[in-house]
């Protein structure tokens, strides 16, 4: 009996919501018994990660047609060319589009490799577009995520991503809208709008609208939809709707991630970053005279190249300046081919001890969060009978069964492991 390929997904939100739609390519051509791994690149321990995955799968899946797509895939097509656990190696634009799985379908016998080429990577900086794939299914119906904008128009200096990704394309407005209402139709109750600079949204369509334009949008024309939330903006970019947005529209979530990367000034300067240390601060606070209830994630780097303590101890403090909840922090890894792999590194041991700091007052924050629920009233969206997210995205454990998927209005009563309790 054949049976559908296992798709296993690393990496961000935006490669959830492609891995989907890959999935449902793929079933339109009739794909059987393939793996595809749907790789990152955000750091260099992403990619070891992808390479130790591959060589896991293949173990338990001896038979299997391997292939890579993805970030990494993207980045280093040779390197995973050349593992010996690999069949094919697709690009990130070749992955969404239909003729590249009716290939592979028709490829995936015996002679999987034929004539074709095994490595099918194309100029990701060539691309202009991005579709918007219709996709239906997450396997639950809690939460759907939604690509609105690919690639990224800015050059950080520590940063692959772009030649993974491409140049910023966005999704039209009326597309997304109509994806949405899909969504809704088939019972979702909360949809994650996903971009690699999701800010940057609207830049390259006729008008250049902007974010906050399309959250309101999707707000006014999808009245059903009851929960939206946005991931992963940087703030400088924020515009004028979107904060209109965060202070009038219930419907969506008081939670923000935000690409923060440091603290320090010169840093920012040496990431060629677009915000400075004061410029955060200022967005953070109106973002939560807005809204009280607003919660911040944020990514940040420890150890970026010439990092003083006295810089990073900037970076520590923004944690507090901020009101940051759910810190991202990665240890700084140099990324061939980008600028900052060519500055003066800081001592292994500094960047771990930094992280560990960083992390460790990310941990007291979500104390302080978890501890200042108890007593509060939340709607809660259920992941699974036993696990849903509050608006601010923080875990509620139940112990007796919820409907899943259906949004339950609860009182937390406790914390346990990290968690809420209701």
């Amino acid at each position: 009996m054949h049976s559908p390929p296992k798709f296993t997904t690393l990496g961000c939100r935006l490669n959830a919501y492609e891995t989907e739609a890959m999935k449902d390519l793929a079933a339109q051509a009739g794909m059987e018994g393939a793996v595809v791994v749907n790789t990152c690149a955000v750091t260099a321990e992403a990619v070891r990660k992808a390479r130790q995955e591959i060589r896991k799968l293949r173990r338990g899946n001896p038979e299997a047609q391997i292939i890579v797509t993805g970030c990494a895939a993207q980045t280093e097509p040779e390197t995973f060319a050349a593992m010996t656990e690999v069949d094919r190696v697709i690009g990130n634009t070749e992955k969404m589009q239909a003729n590249t799985w009716s290939r592979l379908a028709a490829q995936s016998g015996p002679d999987f490799i034929g004539e074709t080429e095994r490595v099918a990577v194309d100029d990701i900086m060539s691309v202009t577009e991005t579709a918007g794939h219709l996709i239906d299914g997450f396997g639950t119906r809690s939460r759907a995520y939604v690509q609105v904008q690919n690639g990224c128009d800015h050059r950080c200096t520590f940063c692959i991503i772009p030649y993974g990704r491409g140049n910023s394309r966005s999704v039209p407005a009326g597309v997304v809208v109509d994806q949405i209402k899909r969504l809704v139709d088939k019972g979702f109750n909360e949809v994650v709008l996903t971009g690699v600079d999701l800010t940057s949204w609207g830049g390259d369509l006729p008008a250049a609208p902007k974010l906050g334009d399309l959250v309101m949008r999707i707000l006014k024309l999808v009245p059903d939809l009851p929960r939206l939330r946005i991931s992963s903006i940087d703030s400088i970019e924020v515009d004028e709707n979107l904060m209109q947005a965060i202070a009038t529209e219930p419907r969506l979530m008081p939670h923000l991630h935000l690409s923060l990367q440091h603290g320090d000034d010169m840093i920012l300067k040496r990431m060629k970053r677009r915000h400075l240390r004061d410029d955060a601060i200022r967005f953070a606070k109106e973002a939560i005279r807005l809204r009280p209830d607003m919660t911040f994630g944020a990514d940040i780097i420890a150890g970026f190249p010439t990092e003083t303590e006295a810089m990073f101890e900037n970076s520590l403090r923004l944690v507090e300046d901020c009101e940051l909840t759910w810190l991202h922090v990665f240890p700084y890894s140099p990324r061939q081919g980008t600028p900052a792999a060519r500055m003066p590194a800081v001592d292994g041991r500094a960047i771990k001890e930094r992280a560990a700091r960083l992390r460790a007052a990310g941990d007291a924050r979500v104390a302080r969060h978890l501890a200042d629920q108890i007593g509060k009233s939340h709607q809660i969206l259920m992941e699974n009978p036993h696990m849903g997210r509050t608006e601010q995205f923080t875990e509620v454990h139940f112990d007796v069964p919820q409907p899943e998927g259906q949004i339950v209005t609860a009182t937390i009563t406790g914390t346990r492991a990290g968690q809420l309790t209701a």
